[in-house]
């Protein structure tokens, strides 16, 4: 039997906001706003993405708004509470939290 391998909750939450960073700079207009809003430059944008805080701020961007939310749920094939899911795990690393 072949083990299904396990990841730490902040583990998985880095990779759901990564993929919300993703789908956020897929849209200009998205991106300017939150370019705008979190003070980084796009030239920035690549090595920002490794600070949890960083990552933190673009789960929030996505959270503030119920359309963003389920917009990016679907675009990633994940529950809506997943977001939240990995925005309380990388707030609190040692959360337990499900992303299912």
């Amino acid at each position: 039997m072949i083990k299904k391998e396990t990841r730490h909750p902040s583990e998985v939450a880095e990779i759901v906001a990564i993929q919300a960073l993703s789908f956020v700079a897929g849209e200009p207009e998205r991106l300017g706003l939150f370019l705008s809003e979190s003070g980084i430059g796009p030239e920035t944008l690549r090595s920002a993405a490794k600070d949890p805080q960083f990552l933190v701020s673009v789960l929030d961007f996505v959270l503030r708004d119920d359309e963003t939310v389920q917009a990016f749920a679907t675009a990633s094939q994940l529950p809506a509470s997943a977001v939240a899911a990995a925005r309380q795990a990388l707030g609190d690393p040692h959360a337990g939290t499900d992303f299912s």
